[in-house]
């Protein structure tokens, strides 16, 4: 079963990250992929954790689309 975490930001020499679950857990640097930001989705497979683009994607447009009605 894949897992998700998304990064909710960076401390030290690990990325804070959400699991699906609403638990927050810390992921070192070096497990992640170096091109990774704040907001991204990561899954977890077959040991690795691998940046879920389209997931983000969708998520980011979501959460501005919310955004946007907060500001009408």
């Amino acid at each position: 079963m894949d897992q998700k975490f998304i990064i909710d930001r960076f401390e030290e020499d690990f990325a804070v990250c959400e699991t699906s679950g609403r638990r927050m857990v810390n992921i070192p640097f070096e497990d992640i992929p170096p091109d990774s930001k704040e907001g991204d989705i990561l899954r977890f497979e077959a040991g690795i954790y691998i940046k879920d683009t389209e997931a983000t994607d969708v998520n980011r447009q979501r959460i501005q689309s919310k955004f946007n009605r907060l500001k009408k």
